[in-house]
Formats: structure tokens, C-alpha cells, sequence
């Protein structure tokens, strides 16, 4: 005799599967819109996917930036960098995600191309989601770069 039952009900696993697809669906949304923001040395579009404050490590050490203005100087200098490198694609691949309603984490395959396809930066950072002001979207609390 099976005595084990489903922990969901048909309807409620139906229900929890829309959610998970859903959330997957807006944290796709958001990296999409940072990398877009990267394609085209926009600024603003890539200060956009932040919640502040917002701490950023890489290289061993993190910093914080409590506002806009205190990121912008950061994303200028990293988007030099792009310039330099003469970056024009960055790809990514979502390796892992998971959350619920109020957060979420995030770990990004990074592929940054030049324009004949050829990588110039490939690396992988883990992300702490938190969602907007509205509560519909989500937006980057915490970038641990590897």
C-alpha cells in the first residue's frame, strides 16, 4: 500500500510551477536589461537594475554605493574599460536561480565579446536580488564578481 501522497495537489504544484517560471522570467528580464544597458554605453540603464544601497565585490574587496551618483562614477569607469576593450556584446547565461517573493539569488555566466565574436571577458558573479520600489521587478542588492 503507498502511503506517500503529493505535497502539492495537482492545481497548487500547476500554481507553484506559473510562480517559479514567472520569477525566472523577471530575473531573466533584469540581466537582460543590464546587459542591454552594457551593449549601449548606457549609464543609466545599468544604474537602473540596482536597489540602493548596493555593495559590489570584486578583486577581494567590496564596496558600497548608497546612491545613483555614488554608482555612476563606477559604471563610467568600468564602461571606459568596455570601450577600451572595444567590447560591443556581453552575453550571459543564468546558471542558477532561486527566491521568493521578496528576494532572490542569482549566479551569471558573463561572456563580453569584441565585435568579431571573440571573448575579451568571461567570468561568473553571484547576485542578491531584492525587488523594486513597486514590488514587480527585481533589482541587484549585492554583485560578488569571481
Amino acid at each position: 500500500m503507498d502511503n506517500h501522497s503529493p505535497a502539492f495537489s495537482p492545481n497548487e504544484a500547476d500554481d507553484l510551477a506559473l510562480e517559479i517560471s514567472e520569477a525566472e522570467a523577471a530575473i531573466e528580464s533584469l540581466f537582460e536589461s543590464y546587459a542591454a544597458g552594457f551593449d549601449d554605453f548606457d549609464a543609466d540603464a545599468i544604474i537602473d537594475c540596482f536597489r540602493f544601497p548596493v555593495t559590489i565585490w570584486q578583486s577581494g574587496r567590496g564596496n558600497v554605493f548608497n546612491d545613483e551618483e555614488e554608482l555612476a562614477e563606477n559604471v563610467e569607469a568600468l564602461l571606459a574599460v568596455f570601450e577600451r576593450e572595444e567590447i560591443v556584446q556581453s552575453r550571459f547565461e543564468i546558471v542558477e536561480a532561486a527566491g521568493d517573493e521578496g528576494s532572490a539569488f542569482a549566479v551569471i555566466d558573463w561572456r563580453q565579446e569584441r565585435g568579431d565574436g571573440e571573448a575579451a571577458l568571461e567570468f561568473r558573479c553571484r547576485y542578491a536580488l531584492v525587488r523594486d520600489e513597486a514590488g514587480t521587478g527585481w533589482r541587484i542588492a549585492l554583485a560578488v564578481n569571481d
